[in-house]
């Protein structure tokens, strides 16, 4: 590309050259050569005219005077009848230019002068346009080169930006050019890669909310197929099998929240529902890893309430901050559930350290984790509560308090009375 519009732009300039330099010359040449042959003339006519006023006033004329008085460089000759010519200078040879005067005295004035003389002034000329035109075209082909790199520039950049894109690099780079249609092009890239980038983070988020969220549900369907799988006692196996299919009913809830968050995480299902039965199902669920690490979970505080939300993603809620407790605390987790204003709280703490000083105020964004986890599952929690209009906080950091906030059913417009376990 640059070697086409340097190639190009001197093309233009030699064509513009070629046409105003030939008249150029042909103008110039006619100029000159006009002037030499009025001058020429004109010494002739001032010739004549010193030889007729020295006629006149019976002065002698012969060429020593006429030398002093004209100071003439050409030559001339002077005929004045019944006289000899009169021959001023050296004759030129070759071409000459002559011009010729008459007097009235009836003398004749001629005067030459070689043409070379017109020569080199032409050839002084034509050096001179010869020099401009040179400089003109060094000029012009600075000036394309200096075009095309800022052209070419800018798309050899813009060609990386879009190899990037397709490499999988959709950091946008907000170079821009100064040229309207090449900063275009430059804003349709970046915009691209923004969106390229919201994309891959999405998915990568899906992914990995997938893993944690389905994490602890696949655990224990596992431990519920071994249970199955390790006794002959048909009532066991009926109780077993009929935990494990409500666990698959809670991936396919998981994965359709999943699912639904990854496209909007502001979107949410919210119904009223039974509080006390979805933290029943998380106690029991839950028992049994606390039972094996030698520790307790227990329930306390306000029964029979109806919240509004979607089951499962309480459930997911509640089971990040379970897990949170058993990886991170320590002793018994106590979740109570309680009133404030037309709210409903389900707060779980433990008797472990705490929330370090330096986390409490970023516990709940993602890959931040005060141990070795991943530090999505607090994250993940905080954004299913508040897909329902809920929201999740961090009351106190020692002894740690999870507190889970949604909108309460006012007991006047419950449909049933809750049970209570």
């Amino acid at each position: 590309m640059r070697r086409r519009l340097i190639n190009s732009t001197l093309a233009v300039v030699l064509v513009v050259i070629a046409v105003f330099g030939v008249s150029l010359v042909v103008v110039e040449t006619r100029t000159i050569s006009s002037s030499a042959q009025e001058s020429v003339e004109s010494e002739a006519l001032r010739l004549a005219s010193i030889v007729d006023s020295r006629l006149v006033g019976g002065e002698p004329v012969n060429p020593d005077i006429i030398a002093e008085q004209t100071d003439t460089r050409r030559y001339a000759e002077i005929r004045i009848p019944g006289r000899d010519p009169i021959e001023l200078g050296a004759r030129p040879t070759g071409s000459v230019i002559r011009a010729s005067a008459e007097g009235e005295q009836d003398t004749t004035v001629t005067v030459e002068e070689s043409r070379s003389a017109v020569t080199r002034e032409v050839g002084r000329s034509l050096l001179i346009i010869g020099a401009v035109a040179l400089v003109a075209i060094v000029a012009a082909v600075l000036l394309a080169v200096r075009q095309a790199n800022r052209l070419a520039s800018p798309l050899t950049d813009l060609a990386e930006t879009a190899e990037r894109l397709g490499s999988g690099d959709p950091r946008p780079r907000h170079r821009r050019y100064g040229v309207p249609e090449l900063d275009r092009v430059a804003d349709v890239l970046d915009a691209s890669a923004e969106r390229i980038a919201r994309m891959l983070t999405a998915e990568r988020r899906l992914a990995a909310d997938a893993s944690h969220q389905l994490r602890t549900p696949l655990t224990a369907l596992s431990m519920r197929l071994e249970e199955i799988t390790l006794t002959d006692e048909p009532e066991t196996v009926k109780e077993e099998a009929s935990i494990a299919l409500a666990q698959v009913e809670r991936l396919t809830d998981v994965v359709q929240r999943l699912l639904t968050n990854s496209r909007d995480p502001r979107t949410g299902s919210a119904v009223a529902f039974d509080l006390d039965e979805v933290v029943k199902q998380q106690l029991e669920e839950w028992r049994p890893a606390y039972r094996s690490s030698g520790r307790a979970i227990v329930h306390s505080g306000r029964r029979g309430m109806r919240a509004v939300g979607t089951p499962g993603a309480v459930a997911q809620v509640l089971a990040a901050l379970i897990e949170n407790s058993l990886m991170h605390g320590g002793g018994t987790v106590a979740v109570r559930t309680r009133v404030t204003g037309n709210q409903a709280v389900v707060e779980v703490t433990d008797e472990g350290p705490g929330v370090p000083a330096e986390l409490g105020a970023r516990i709940f964004e993602r890959t931040i984790s005060g141990r070795n986890s991943t530090g999505i599952g607090l994250a993940v929690a905080r954004d299913l509560a508040e897909a329902d209009g809920g929201r999740l906080e961090l009351l106190q950091q020692h002894p740690p308090v999870f507190a889970l906030f949604l909108s309460r059913v006012a007991r006047e417009y419950r449909e049933e009375k809750p049970t209570v376990r």
